[in-house]
């Protein structure tokens, strides 16, 4: 009898024992940060749309360059919205226009050799539309492509937006010479410009009486998208923006998939979503005036309250040219971003400054976290590998207390050519700013200067190769 019952207790233990090693087990099989891409990319769904075709000629448009048709594409558009959906078609040639404003369950759709050619001229771009400008609430020039509160939209094709934007129409705004600006030449820099803008966020001064456009030299950007979601831009060419080139803020589900950007004027950022949820960014190719791709989420005040971080991002088989920095997080980051992926990227030329970029201040706040980035060649940039920057302009805007965090960012295989430095990473003296760095499995050659950090802690480093030396840290 005891013997059986020893045999039960044993056989009790046994089982006891293999649940606790199965749950082990399922502890340890958890998944790791680049299992969760999946996961992004089911919720990331293109839009579909009836089979119903708009062409713009019919509407009267004429492709000539010269003829306005701004309005005939406008009621393409509207008409396709209200019959329930499909394309708006842009044939071949070169159409004129002024801005155009998308509607739910519309694809605009430029054929091959289609152009869209609009006009540098400021009144066309009014009335004021609402818009975020550097991260700011405000209303302002109608971008030259806008929606706000849609759903089910698509830009595409084989075509080209041209801006025309050059040094003597939009560019000269930005108060620079080298952009065609000239002394006593009005500019963003004016004090009742930007800096007005700045004040009224600082001083909360509601949206709806932030009132740019005329007299205050801020410059529309080209594709700028609010409160919208199910999005998809594809194949199309962008040359020559005003300001920002693709820009969606408050967004949800956006595919911006085989375009080609060439706009080297005064930050031509290339793809900025701002406190935008859920986009992939691949095959496409950014030769950018600034930033080839920048997540934000609001400046100081107007993000702070917004508390909306860009999240769930991927960026792949992407390759960025000239710019201020490859992939880059800031400045205008005070919701955060977290959830980044990177991979499969070529970043070459001594005109990119950086590679992987993180700019931020003490005035911004916001966290910045879990950025993964692997398998990115890297030929040439001219200054660093990685840069975290939590100093960012600090000297102009001044020091504050709303500190930034930047935490849990991992690049493994990656290889670079030539650089100034690897790591160039400044945090903010005497606080705990910037920690949690990861450099795995990536060989950085041709660094003049080696590694350069400051302020940060739990910096970590397994098989990372400088110039074929072994780093520690």
């Amino acid at each position: 009898m005891n013997k059986h019952i020893d045999t039960i207790i044993g056989k009790s233990l046994f089982v006891v024992a293999m649940f606790l090693f199965l749950c082990s087990c399922s502890q340890k099989q958890e998944k790791l940060p680049w299992d969760f891409i999946g996961e992004i990319l089911e919720n990331i769904k293109t839009p579909d749309f009836p089979d119903n075709t708009y062409n713009i000629l019919d509407f009267g448009a004429v492709a000539n360059g010269e003829t306005p048709s701004g309005k005939a594409i406008n009621e393409a558009i509207n008409q396709c919205n209200k019959n329930g959906g499909g394309t708006v078609i842009v044939p071949a040639g070169t159409f004129y226009t002024g801005p155009i404003h998308m509607q739910s369950n519309v694809n605009l759709h430029l054929n091959e050799r289609a152009v869209l050619s609009f006009s540098v001229n400021p009144k066309d771009y009014l009335p004021l539309v609402y818009t975020r400008w550097e991260g700011i609430d405000c209303y302002n020039y109608s971008p030259l492509i806008y929606s706000n509160g849609v759903q089910n939209i698509a830009i595409t094709g084989k075509g080209k937006l041209q801006g025309n934007a050059a040094s003597d129409n939009w560019w000269p705004w930005k108060g620079k010479t080298e952009y065609g600006w000239k002394e006593g030449m009005p500019s963003q820099l004016d004090p009742y410009a930007r800096p007005a803008l700045k004040k009224y966020n600082a001083e909360r001064v509601p949206a709806e009486d932030r009132r740019m456009g005329e007299g205050y030299y801020l410059r529309p950007q080209f594709i700028n998208l609010i409160n919208s979601k199910n999005i998809l831009i594809e194949d199309i060419t962008i040359e020559n923006s005003p300001f920002w080139v693709i820009h969606p803020v408050f967004c949800e589900n956006l595919t911006v998939r085989g375009i080609h950007i060439n706009s080297l004027g005064p930050n031509n950022d290339g793809c900025n979503p701002e406190s935008s949820k859920n986009v992939l960014i691949e095959n496409c190719y950014f030769n950018t005036g600034d930033d080839c791709i920048a997540l934000k989420s609001g400046r100081n005040a107007d993000g702070i309250e917004a508390a909306t971080p860009s999240e769930n991002i991927i960026v792949r088989d992407c390759h960025m040219e000239n710019g201020h920095g490859g992939v880059v997080i800031g400045s205008e980051i005070s919701g955060g971003a977290r959830n980044i992926f990177v991979e499969d990227c070529l970043m070459d030329s001594p005109e990119l400054d950086r590679a992987i970029r993180i700019k931020t201040n003490s005035k911004r706040s916001g966290t910045i976290e879990k950025m993964y980035v692997r398998n990115v060649k890297i030929g040439e940039v001219d200054e660093a590998v990685l840069r975290i920057n939590c100093m960012y302009g600090i000297k102009k805007e001044g020091a504050d207390t709303l500190y930034p965090t930047v935490r849990e960012i991992y690049l493994d295989s990656i290889k670079c050519s030539k650089s100034e430095y690897g790591l160039l990473v400044e945090g903010i003296e005497n606080q705990n700013c910037v920690y949690d760095i990861y450099i795995n499995n990536s060989e950085f050659n041709g660094v003049e200067k080696g590694n350069s950090i400051k302020e940060a802690k739990e910096i970590h480093f397994e098989n990372l190769f400088i110039n074929g030396k072994e780093m520690t840290y």
